[in-house]
C-alpha cells in the first residue's frame, strides 16, 4: 500500500494535549494518535448512516407530504444547505 506524508501545524496547546494524551494512553507518539483518531472519525464512528428504518422512511415522507401541502417548498439546494 503507497503512503502519503502529512506535516500538521497545530497551536502549542492542542499539540501539548496530544502529547500528553499519546503518552498516557499508550501510543507511540502524536503521529500514532492522529491515525488512530482520523481512522475511528472516518470508518468507526460515522455520524451519517445511509440506513433508515421504516418508521424513518415514514416520518420524512410525512415531513415532505406536510411540506407540499402548506406550500413550504423549497429548492432541492436551499434544502441541503438547511440540512448542513
Amino acid at each position: 500500500m503507497a503512503t502519503k506524508q502529512l506535516n500538521l501545524k497545530m497551536s502549542k496547546n492542542l499539540f501539548d494535549s496530544a502529547e500528553s494524551f499519546a503518552q498516557n494512553y499508550g501510543y507511540r507518539n502524536i503521529q500514532e494518535l492522529a491515525m488512530d483518531s482520523l481512522r475511528e472519525k472516518i470508518f468507526e464512528k460515522s455520524d451519517f448512516d445511509e440506513n433508515f428504518s421504516e418508521k424513518e422512511i415514514g416520518l420524512i415522507d410525512s415531513l415532505i407530504e406536510s411540506g407540499i401541502r402548506k406550500k413550504h417548498v423549497v429548492s432541492e439546494k436551499k434544502l441541503f444547505k438547511a440540512l448542513e
